[in-house]
């Protein structure tokens, strides 16, 4: 298990940048079946926290961009995969995260990267 400290972390399509607090203006974010997606993937294999282990918040203007708060003993995101699966990323107890997801080029813009 790799633990997020001082310096970024990536788990597949995801970045995990330790920050100091979460932005103002950010928005809560809303679970689905006990967990938020941090990550979302049309196959199935979504990069998830437990909604009671953390906070999530989505950037109020970046789509790519989102912030955990994590709660009591840290948070873990998990990466909901049977095989090939990315290690499990720690997040220490009253850590803040910047979430950085990717996102690829289409000809109407950018969206967040589809697999």
């Amino acid at each position: 298990m790799k633990t997020v400290t001082s310096r970024p972390v990536a788990q597949g399509d995801i970045l995990i940048i330790p920050i100091s607090e979460v932005p103002a203006g950010a928005e809560p974010a809303t679970a689905e079946n006990g967990h938020y997606i941090v990550a979302h993937s049309e196959t199935g294999h979504h990069h998830v926290i437990e909604m009671t282990r953390a906070e999530v918040f989505e950037a109020a203007d970046d789509e790519f961009v989102a912030y955990v708060r994590s709660l009591g003993d840290g948070a873990e995101i998990v990466h909901k995969r049977d095989f090939h699966t990315h290690e499990t990323v720690a997040i220490p107890p009253n850590s803040v995260v910047q979430i950085r997801r990717q996102r690829e080029y289409v000809p109407e813009g950018f969206r967040r990267a589809q697999d």
